[in-house]
């Protein structure tokens, strides 16, 4: 029972009564603020609005029938202001399906494109009927089902981890364990990746990014390449946006769909692990002129679509349609969804892919002040809720370190991936660039802020990653010049071309051990530098074991083994997934690289960069050696925190120093990517080799220091 439900149950038996019948149904005036469709004891309540529409209509399916078995008008005494609401008595909600007609005027070139034949679905829908079975052609009406939300959370608590805090690891829930060699018994399902937890938590990550779960049809512009079948595989073009997409549930659950998720995150919570949904709120499967009338074009057109003066569509997400956030009802609409996942999901944060857009006005333009924006950042559900933003569109909106709205908002920062790509593969000239991010992007986000309101700044609000879903593999990264996505069928000319990658000497599958060797060194030096980052580190799953996607920068479509994890290199390459494993560790160990800590004792600064001469703190414009230093008191430990972390890009030896301490002190290598000679790239606390003052940076390596009391 949800709390609706609740708030009006005491009434529902004896003043909720009927009040006339329509074709054979029992029905009275509805529950007019409660969106959507509720089970309540007397039957079901329908609530849904239309700003333009003149007229509405319920319909009623038997379970997976086309055709509905009755129509039911709402009648205008049926209506509040745009708001129809009506209760039809002695539904089972097991029995039937749902969807809407909605008619209005046609003039397109006024953005008006009602059709009263059109089959709607339910904007506020929680569960859509028709789409459980991944790849099979859906019917091309979208049908919702009414669900019992009665899962007991408990009194679990809602997470108190700052963003920096944080180690984010994004995954596709399908692709994480669809391939045979992931031995999980539900392959490609939430219960599938519950299976995986003891996983995650010896990898030592405290967050998981899901790719899109809100429904999406799969099968959507699904085409074939080369014999193979093509799909929406991604699923970045929701079809509900309050519904989990029901292919990823490995069971039937008609009506209670989302308890398998729900069972997956409680999981995932019990064992330390955050949960942070991408959404899509910049546009949906609907698409432009040409594509289907399914859901908001049928209720108003206008109202939810970014439109031209002719009535086209503005297209800043590249996907053919715009969501109009800035408008008030669409901005409740996501208010209202991102509560819902907050509430009923316990969902710890949301990353909103291209972010721009919700900042745009009405006719596309950038707003100084979005209200879509400060509206979650205020409100009292989300409090707590962490926000981070893709922060640019495909319109070439770029906000990168000036998202509106930045005390409270997070940023996937761009500037970092760029530039440490660029330097760690021996583009000299982003040496300033690299040493800003790695010190948290202070030049972008400011010096460290915070207050009891869980605003975010600095540091807090920088989400550093090398790799994610869009683009390069870290494996790929090392491994190719060039994009390779010739199997997604447009020529190669999809995805990105700028990749700052290397592949090291050959393109692609090679056996020269050298190149091997380079490969996984740059790959260790990318990890370590990531992880030595002030801000919030994210990288894509299987990186940590050398996952490949053969060079394919954007494989959206791509529901293969090409997207899908190969679990057989876990055990290939071990030694790889037991660096990451060290250096996640090393992260949560030294809390001075994730946040300022009080003055250090031994008087050094909090935070500096450093010449090849440790004691030098100035960079020139173009070196391919440089240092960072943390430094600051850890109270819990009771001891200063120390950390020295050093890059060399270029492809000669470099001798460094390090910087003096007091004599008590010294520093100790935990991690050269270089390794020793015998397989061993980190030591353990109390392993670590004593460095006297210089040390020999090996070609294109990187080196972290440990300063603390002589042993």
């Amino acid at each position: 029972m949800n709390s609706y439900t609740q708030k009006y149950v005491p009434e529902l038996h004896t003043s909720l009564m009927p009040t006339a019948e329509i074709e054979g149904f029992l029905v009275r005036p509805g529950l007019f603020d409660v969106h959507g469709a509720m089970m309540l004891p007397v039957g079901v309540n329908f609530t849904v609005h239309t700003h333009y529409g003149t007229s509405c209509t319920l319909l009623l399916f038997h379970r997976n029938a086309h055709s509905p078995y009755a129509r039911l008008p709402f009648p205008e005494a049926y209506k509040i202001g745009d708001v129809y609401s009506m209760i039809v008595f002695g539904l089972d909600i097991e029995e039937f399906e749902y969807a809407y007609q909605i008619d209005g005027p046609y003039e397109p070139e006024n953005g008006l494109t009602f059709n009263r034949n059109a089959i709607l679905l339910d904007p506020y829908a929680r569960s859509v009927a028709g789409q459980r079975l991944w790849g099979s052609v859906k019917s091309g009406s979208y049908h919702a089902r009414v669900i019992r939300d009665v899962f007991d959370w408990g009194d679990m608590p809602q997470s108190s981890r700052t963003m920096s805090d944080l180690v984010i690891y994004e995954l596709h829930v399908r692709g994480f364990t669809y391939h045979p060699s992931s031995g999980v018994t539900h392959r490609g399902t939430f219960a599938g990746l519950m299976e995986k937890i003891p996983y995650l938590k010896e990898l030592g990550i405290n967050a998981v990014e899901l790719m899109p779960i809100f429904e999406f049809d799969e099968t959507m512009n699904a085409r074939n390449v080369d014999g193979k079948k093509l799909l929406d595989y991604w699923g970045y073009n929701t079809v509900g946006f309050f519904a989990p997409n029901t292919s990823y549930i490995s069971r039937d659950e008609y009506n209670q769909e989302g308890t398998e998720l729900k069972l997956l995150i409680k999981a995932l919570h019990d064992n330390g692990i955050e949960v942070i949904l991408d959404v899509v709120f910049n546009h949906t499967a609907e698409g432009n002129e040409k594509g289907p009338t399914f859901c908001f074009k049928g209720f108003d057109n206008k109202v939810y679509y970014m439109l031209t003066p002719n009535g086209n569509y503005y297209n800043f997400s590249g996907c053919g349609n715009t969501l109009n956030c800035n408008h008030p009802i669409v901005r409740l609409l996501i208010l209202e969804c991102l509560r819902y996942w907050a509430v009923s999901y316990r969902i710890d944060g949301f990353r909103f892919d291209l972010a721009s857009i919700l900042g745009r006005h009405e006719d596309g333009s950038p707003l100084n002040n979005p209200p879509l924006l400060e509206l979650l950042a205020s409100d009292p559900v989300l409090r707590n809720v962490k926000l981070i933003a893709e922060a640019w569109d495909a319109g070439g909106l770029y906000q990168v370190g000036k998202f509106p709205a930045s005390k409270r908002w997070a940023e996937w920062n761009g500037r970092y991936r760029d530039s440490i790509r660029a330097f760690l593969k021996g583009d000299f000239w982003y040496s300033w660039e690299a040493a800003w991010s790695i010190s948290g992007s202070g030049d972008l986000y400011g010096g460290f802020y915070s207050d009891n309101n869980n605003n975010y700044a600095g540091y807090n609000s920088c989400v550093n990653f090398l790799t994610c879903h869009d683009g390069f593999t870290l494996y790929d990264l090392y491994s190719y010049n060039t994009k390779h996505n010739e199997q997604n069928g447009w020529n190669n000319t999809d995805g990105t071309d700028d990749n700052r990658s290397w592949n090291c000497g050959a393109e692609g599958d090679t056996d020269n051990p050298e190149i091997l060797s380079l490969r996984f060194r740059m790959i260790r030096n990318a990890c370590t530098v990531l992880m030595c980052s002030r801000g919030t580190p994210m990288f894509l799953a299987g990186d940590e074991f050398g996952n490949s996607q053969y060079g394919n920068n954007n494989a959206y479509c791509q529901d293969n083994e090409t997207s899908w994890l190969d679990w057989s290199l876990l055990d290939k390459n071990r030694d790889l997934f037991d660096f990451f494993k060290f250096m996640i560790e090393y992260r949560r160990k030294h809390p001075v690289i994730r946040k300022m800590l009080p003055a250090a004792v031994c008087g050094m600064e909090p935070l500096h960069t450093h010449n090849v001469n440790a004691e030098e703190v100035h960079i020139p414009r173009d070196a391919s050696t440089f240092a960072i230093s943390f430094a600051g008191y850890n109270p819990e430990t009771g001891t200063d925190d120390l950390v020295y972390i050093a890059i060399n890009s270029h492809w000669e030896d470099v001798r460094i120093t390090v910087p003096e301490l007091d004599c008590h002190l010294g520093w100790y290598l935990s991690v050269s990517t270089w390794g020793d000679g015998q397989g061993n790239y980190f030591y353990p606390e109390g392993e670590e080799v004593r460095i006297d003052r210089e040390f020999i940076m090996h070609p294109r390596s990187v080196a972290v220091f440990t300063g603390r009391e002589y042993m």
